[in-house]
This record gives structure tokens, C-alpha cells and sequence, in this order.
């Protein structure tokens, strides 16, 4: 999504998104939304991993990791298997860190 573009609604599906722009609305891929420097984002994102460099309001869940970038901000509700947050980062709200359950080893029969 390009830089100067404003959208609101609703992104689902696979693949990887990268927003230059303003977004409202919901998010949800199976794949790593980019939020750019001078993005403005307002929205529920559900995605397999979250890089942030911009500006980020909402609720967000990934799967295997967020990473706010020195440039990027957030505000809200997060749950990830890993944050990283760069010296310079803002991040305001409620976290859940815990790493993706793994499958239990079925077990075979004689």
C-alpha cells in the first residue's frame, strides 16, 4: 500500500503486506505485515510476524514475533510469540509474550 494512500477495511489472506500509507480497519494474513516510517496504521492485525516502523494503534497478534523498529510506535493490546523493541521504540499497552505452542509428538502404536 503506497505512500499517500488512505484505505479502510479489510485485508485477509496469504501473503505479506507492507503499508506505506494510512490504514484503518482489520488485518488479518498469514504472512508479515511491514508498517513503514510514515505509516499511520489504526487496526486490529492478526499475521504470522508484525515489523513496525511507524505509527501502530490497535490490537495485534502474531504469531511468531513483533519487532517495533527505532522509528515505530505502539499503542495497544499485544500477543506474540517474541517482541523486540529497538532503543528509540514506544510501545504502550498490554503485552503477552509467550512462544508458539508446538505440536505434542503423537506417539506410535507397535
Amino acid at each position: 500500500m503506497g505512500k499517500g494512500l488512505v484505505l479502510k477495511g479489510e485485508v485477509s489472506g496469504d501473503g505479506d503486506l507492507t503499508i506505506s500509507g494510512r490504514f484503518e480497519g482489520e488485518i488479518t494474513l498469514t504472512g508479515t505485515v511491514s508498517v513503514g516510517a510514515a505509516a499511520e496504521v489504526d487496526a486490529n492485525i492478526s499475521a504470522t510476524a508484525i515489523v513496525i516502523g511507524g505509527v501502530v494503534r490497535g490490537n495485534l497478534s502474531a504469531v511468531t514475533r513483533v519487532e517495533v523498529l527505532p522509528s515505530g510506535t505502539l499503542t495497544g493490546t499485544l500477543r506474540s510469540g517474541s517482541l523486540s523493541a529497538a532503543e528509540g521504540a514506544s510501545v504502550k499497552g498490554e503485552v503477552w509474550v509467550q512462544p508458539p505452542t508446538r505440536p505434542v509428538p503423537s506417539e506410535t502404536a507397535p
